[in-house]
């Protein structure tokens, strides 16, 4: 998760530039809402065209998941899209108590660790241990089998 979000991160920087220079906004507070909102569809579409492309982003690749629906079979748009938005409830029953404590700035991350770690807890409810967007998406993450070593390299090795 650590390496997705530095990739998102990256795609964030360059799609937040993109924003800033075609709305000419020079201060943060400027368009606040329009920016998270743009940032909400970036994040989605990179996301989602990942999961539609192979059922995998670039940090899937590295630890060899891939996203499928229940049928083994990659996300149709609608499926993937709908993944998405059900994913942000890994932080959104945290986001909404700290809104309702009236929570600023260190103090935010205590309910939205908590509801992380909820979250996460409730894979342990599942009995093949998907998560719970997962569950409600009808899709599934499963592992791929390690890539087969050429005979070539186990002959020569260098």
């Amino acid at each position: 998760m650590v390496y997705e979000g530095l990739l998102i991160f990256g795609v964030l920087f360059f799609s937040e530039f993109v924003f800033d220079v075609s709305t000419q906004s020079r201060h943060a507070l400027t368009l606040r809402y329009a920016r998270e909102v743009f940032q909400f569809f970036v994040i989605g579409a990179y996301f989602v065209f990942f999961w539609r492309r192979g059922g995998q982003t670039l940090a899937m690749q590295t630890w060899r998941i891939r996203v499928v629906n229940n049928d083994q079979e990659a996300l149709p748009l609608i499926k993937a899209i709908v993944r998405y938005c059900l994913a942000w409830m890994w932080f959104l029953p945290g986001f909404i108590v700290a809104h309702q404590l009236g929570l600023k700035n260190a103090q935010l991350l205590i309910p939205i660790t908590l509801g992380f770690i909820g979250w996460a807890a409730t894979s342990l409810l599942s009995p093949d241990r998907q998560f719970l967007h997962d569950v409600f998406a009808k899709t599934r993450l499963v592992e791929l089998p390690l890539p087969a070593k050429n005979s070539n390299q186990e002959a020569n090795p260098q």
